[in-house]
């Protein structure tokens, strides 16, 4: 009998799953993420229109952004929504840098996961989170690996912010057009 899905937000995330949130520079891919960060906080649905079945904390790093624009783009989304900013379960990574190919870095997340017990764990962008070669396939597939074991062991979703090759094509399936490896896309389950 197959598994019946479960949805953290309903026909656009998996419940306890990892995947991408990719396209080319500038088209919004941090918004949309914080966007999902915002909704399932607060339960409110997703670009008014995907409903939110696991309500709850959510951790964010974005390694591009300073922490007052996080803040600044954070409240907005919360007015769209009809809520204030203080009444949002999200917490913000204000280390000024994070290499998840690093062990004490991989350790200190893990920690932080375990004690916030988040629902949606926010990542953004991959490249400003590890040192790896994202086309080789083994350096990627080591910290592929640490995000998996870290989805599994606290029941997290997992989303990444990623790019888009420049020279994809718009016919390509979905996730082909990743930069860097294939092992990305086969990692990906949204």
């Amino acid at each position: 009998e197959p598994v019946s899905q479960k949805w953290l937000i309903e026909d656009l995330w998996t419940a306890s799953s990892v995947g991408w949130v990719a396209g080319q520079p500038k088209s919004f891919k941090s918004w949309l993420a914080l966007e999902m960060a915002v909704s399932v906080a607060s339960g409110t649905p997703c670009l008014g229109r995907f409903k939110v079945h696991d309500r709850g904390k959510v951790l964010i790093y974005l390694a591009e952004d300073s922490l007052a624009a996080v803040r600044e783009r954070l409240d907005a989304l919360s007015k769209r929504h009809d809520l204030a900013i203080d009444d949002l379960d999200i917490d913000v990574i204000t280390a000024s840098r994070m290499r998840l190919d690093l062990r004490r870095d991989q350790v200190r997340l893990q920690k932080t996961v375990r004690t916030l017990s988040p629902r949606l764990l926010i990542l953004d962008p991959l490249v400003r989170i590890h040192g790896a070669d994202e086309n080789s396939s083994s350096e990627i597939s080591r910290l592929l690996a640490y995000l998996r074991l870290l989805q599994r062991e606290f029941s997290v979703s997992l989303v990444v912010v990623h790019h888009v090759r420049k020279s994809a094509a718009p016919s390509q399936a979905a996730g082909q057009g990743l930069r860097g490896s294939g092992d990305l896309h086969a990692w990906s389950d949204a």
